[in-house]
């Protein structure tokens, strides 16, 4: 049988109509069927609350809607857009935050006196700018500009005095002027020659340093008879040692050279290298010195210039160093050279053109550098290039296709820092 419209008028309704639904619990083929049709269409009439709750008990129960899964993969993409676009744009206002905050706060700076003692030199000649920057370069004080804003605040102008001072690292910019403006910070007879220094140089930081006039330093260095230098050496190059010198007042010009060409003898000495090997390590360890850029680079750089000396990986037998060339030329602070002068036959000291290594040291080298020409590291690598001169950050490579990817790399910061030249 099928069910009768819901108020019980009207023909009975067709059981294949789609629209009227089955009233359940209603058999077919009972023999009392039509009683109870009439009674649940009496019922439904009377309204009662217990036939309502029974055509809704048995109601079927409405299909849950499933959440379409293009909606969620929307709302997923939309929050990660937002999340990119917040992050992007922390990144781009990350820049004029922090000038802001900069503005704000002044200059970056120590606290305090310092702690460990530190020797600055001040070379003659040597502008605010350079004394910001070699305070900064030996931690002495935390930023250029705390320096440099506060001595360009000073009036009267300070003037410095070319020589060694005493300070120590880590200082407040008014502690470190305050220490280069006291007398008694100011070291008599001391000398600081850092590693790599020529010996153009490493004569100007005596006289700067001590009553030794430059002119007996320099006739003095003409002779290199007296300090028992290899057969080879014509000039002092190489025998140097850089470090720190206290010198008594009366200590003459041939005396404070030979200091510190016995000093290098004994960290050749120390290093294990034999007197009659003393010449070639010298040299290589001034390539090293003048190449290398961070410390654990020099024993790399080592075993570069090392396979090259094997004709089996080298065959030219050309060390191809700027560093040669550049020294050769007279000047020894440029990084770069020109295509003319690495084709410069007429210069001993371009290994470009001259296999082997070069003429003579280009440097005053110290014990890292002395210690890499003795104890290379081990590899295949028959290219380097300090790809960044800031951080000194050096790649190695054993293919010509390598070291091409790197040389693009260290082109590409060269344009980015015109101030290398």
């Amino acid at each position: 049988m099928t069910p009768s419209p819901a108020d019980g008028s009207g023909p009975p309704s067709d059981p294949s109509d789609p629209s009227v639904p089955n009233v359940p619990n209603v058999p077919l083929g009972s023999s009392d069927s039509l009683g109870s049709r009439r009674a649940i269409r009496e019922s439904r009439e009377d309204g009662t609350r217990s036939s309502r709750r029974a055509l809704l008990d048995s109601a079927p129960a409405p299909r849950k809607r499933k959440r379409s899964r293009r909606r969620v993969w929307g709302c997923l993409i939309v929050l990660l857009v937002m999340v990119g676009l917040a992050g992007a744009a922390a990144f781009l206002l990350q820049e004029p935050i922090g000038t802001v905050i900069a503005m704000v706060q002044g200059p970056a700076d120590y606290d305090g006196s310092g702690d460990d003692e530190v020797v600055v030199m001040i070379h003659d000649g040597e502008t605010g700018q350079d004394i910001a920057n070699s305070l900064v370069a030996q931690d002495v004080v935390k930023s250029y500009d705390a320096f440099y804003e506060l001595l360009r605040a000073e009036a009267p102008e300070p003037v410095f005095q070319p020589g060694a001072y005493r300070l120590a690292s880590q200082m407040s910019a008014r502690a470190a002027l305050d220490a280069l403006l006291d007398p008694d910070s100011k070291l008599e007879q001391t000398v600081v020659i850092p590693e790599g220094t020529t010996t153009v140089s490493v004569l100007q930081l005596i006289s700067e340093g001590t009553s030794i006039s430059l002119a007996d330093l320099e006739a003095a260095a003409a002779d290199v008879g007296p300090f028992g230098l290899p057969s080879a050496a014509t000039t002092l190059e190489g025998f140097l040692f850089p470090a720190t010198y206290t010198f008594p007042p009366e200590t003459t010009a041939t005396e404070a050279i030979r200091t510190l060409v016995d000093r290098q003898f004994e960290a050749l000495d120390a290093a294990g290298v034999a007197p009659e090997n003393r010449w070639k390590t010298i040299v290589l360890a001034a390539l090293i010195q003048r190449e290398a850029g961070l410390t654990e680079d020099f024993y790399r750089v080592s075993r570069v210039f090392l396979n090259r000396l094997d004709p089996a990986q080298w065959p030219s037998g050309l060390m191809q160093s700027d560093a040669t060339v550049a020294y050769g030329t007279g000047a020894t602070d440029r990084v770069k050279t020109t295509d003319a002068e690495r084709a410069d036959a007429g210069n001993p000291y371009n290994t470009y053109v001259h296999p082997g290594l070069p003429a003579g040291p280009i440097s005053n080298p110290g014990d890292v550098a002395i210690d890499a020409a003795v104890n290379a590291a081990d590899g295949s690598w028959l290219y380097f290039v300090s790809w960044n001169l800031d951080t000194g950050e050096t790649i190695f490579s054993t293919t010509i296709e390598e070291h091409d990817a790197a040389v693009d790399k260290w082109l590409a910061w060269m344009a980015e820092h015109p101030e290398y030249g």
